[in-house]
């Protein structure tokens, strides 16, 4: 049977330069592999040792990007390896089957959004009325399925995340802060409901993931097995489970090692 990996990306196996890490001498830095470029700009990296893993891990694994980016986030990232048959984006909210999105499989989704939580709409006018200019960027929705602001982190006040998050809670969404990032996502919005499709089309029996953020943690806890890195919001809070392995390694180098995870996993598989 196949083993399934599925995989956040941003801040688990891909890195801005901002999130690299590159804490150790200068020439000490690991080589590093361009694989994302937007608006002619290099943005995203791994390290070569990572990318030859991730070669590896592509001819043994079915492996599964899954992220909360958009389609359009998504398919501007050049992974190394075999092309991914399957692709979560959205947080779980299209499935991508060769690079295109599956219809019956969003339009499950969203009558379940629809009977289970709070309009997208009342989010967004929330989000409108309570964030400040003065540390609000940019105000976003992806894909019609959840909101998120650009901010100024330094600016944004710890106290207005926790009430937002209270008084979403109380209507079906989860809020999560990531880098410049603040998510509001309907809660039937999930990784692990598509991770579970795919291991059913694929007739994986053996499930194993990976991720960094709030938004990962059902993702983690579906999977039979999962690691998260020593940073990120999961890190910050100390969050762990008994399946979960939480690794010390942060920034780049935490991608090259949960590529490492994954691999003797697969093959040490029966």
């Amino acid at each position: 049977m196949p083993v399934l990996v599925a995989s956040d990306l941003d801040r688990t196996l891909i890195y801005s330069s901002a999130a690299l890490a590159l804490t150790m001498p200068d020439a000490r830095a690991p080589r590093l592999l361009c694989v994302e470029v937007h608006e002619s700009k290099p943005l995203s990296y791994m390290t070569e040792t990572a990318a030859g893993l991730l070669g590896e891990l592509g001819d043994a694994a079915v492996f599964v990007p899954t992220t909360t980016r958009t389609r359009k986030q998504y398919l501007r990232i050049n992974l190394p390896g075999p092309p991914p048959k399957y692709a979560i984006c959205a947080n779980g909210g299209h499935l991508l089957v060769d690079g295109v999105s599956d219809p019956a499989w969003h339009a499950r989704v969203t009558a379940r959004l629809a009977d289970e939580c709070a309009s997208l709409d009342e989010i967004r006018v929330h989000l409108a009325a309570t964030a400040d200019p003065v540390w609000v960027r940019k105000h976003r929705i992806a894909e019609d399925l959840f909101a998120y602001l650009v901010v100024e982190r330094e600016l944004l006040p710890e106290e207005w995340v926790k009430e937002l998050a209270v008084w979403a809670e109380n209507r079906g969404w989860t809020v999560s802060l990531q880098g410049r990032k603040l998510y509001a996502v309907p809660k039937p919005l999930t990784k692990s409901a598509a991770m579970h499709e795919v291991a059913r089309r694929t007739g994986a029996e053996l499930t194993l993931a990976a991720g960094d953020s709030l938004l990962d943690a059902d993702l983690l806890l579906a999977a039979d097995r999962g690691w998260r890195p020593g940073h990120g919001e999961l890190a910050d809070t100390d969050w762990t489970a008994p399946t979960v392995t939480a690794l010390p390694e942060r920034g780049v180098l935490a991608g090259e090692r949960t590529l490492r995870e994954f691999l003797r996993a697969v093959r040490s598989t029966p």
